[in-house]
């Protein structure tokens, strides 16, 4: 059985919400060593801050190091490379942050799907080649794709909530022939789960703010922040999406011996 996190949008800004999102990000990270189940790894998919600035990156890492298992970064539209990169060690570069790497038996693919000046995500074709060659590693390992946007899953979507249409259609004809578990995202400020090509698609509302799904005319920004806990059994995968804020007020407990003497 493998287990992880999914964090998302994290939006740090130093001097400004550093603070808050230190906070956010250390409970978080305290608390893993308090799991009977510790995860195996964690994964940021993307806009880790919120200005793209070097100072913000360089609050972030700290934070980032202070997790006590292996972290998987991605980038979103709202980070910017050459910053990203002086940060976490490949100084003076632009070029799209993505890697691979096999990590409690799984194969993490993660895509760099930020396009500068956009909001919308795409995949250029270096970026396909180097994902086709990604995917054919490792065979006999299940696969998890990380990308800051989703496909594009309904055709009404707005074109900055999503991957481009090419680079959906690239993404679909290689997920086709391989086996994979699900794809991650954030991007939306969302909790979504949904099944594209026959794969869960996971998005996580993030550690920002989030989304009022039932406010139609426009787009209502409510607090509130929360991360996937993730497991992989048996070739499935599934989630729990957590609430961290607003923090929830306790309306009752049931020990442990009552619940399993429930018939």
């Amino acid at each position: 059985m493998t287990r992880f996190l999914h964090l998302t949008d994290i939006h740090l800004s130093a001097g400004t919400n550093h603070e808050a999102k230190a906070a956010l990000l250390g409970r978080i990270a305290g608390a893993i060593p308090t799991l009977r189940h510790a995860p195996d790894f964690v994964v940021m998919s993307g806009d880790l801050v919120d200005r793209g600035d070097r100072e913000s990156y360089a609050a972030l890492r700290p934070l980032i190091e202070a997790f006590p298992v292996p972290v998987v970064l991605a980038l979103g539209n709202h980070d910017r490379r050459a910053s990203f990169h002086d940060v976490f060690g490949r100084a003076g570069s632009e070029s799209s942050h993505d890697h691979d790497i096999v990590l409690g038996g799984v194969h993490v693919v993660t895509l760099d799907t930020s396009v500068p000046g956009r909001v919308a995500g795409a995949l250029d074709e270096a970026q396909v080649e180097w994902l086709a060659d990604a995917m054919a590693r490792h065979p006999d390992l299940p696969k998890l794709i990380v990308a800051h946007h989703p496909p594009k899953t309904d055709e009404n979507a707005l074109p900055w909530t999503c991957l481009d249409d090419g680079s959906t259609a690239r993404l679909a004809s290689l997920i086709e022939v391989h086996p994979v578990l699900g794809i991650l995202s954030g991007h939306i400020h969302m909790n979504r789960m949904s099944l594209w090509r026959g794969v869960p698609l996971v998005v996580s509302a993030g550690l920002h703010s989030t989304i009022d799904v039932l406010h139609e005319d426009g787009l209502r920004i409510v607090e509130g922040a929360g991360f996937g806990l993730c497991r992989v059994e048996e070739g499935n995968l599934s989630v729990h999406f957590v609430p961290l804020l607003p923090e929830g007020r306790e309306v009752g407990m049931i020990d442990a011996a009552r619940l399993r003497a429930f018939a």
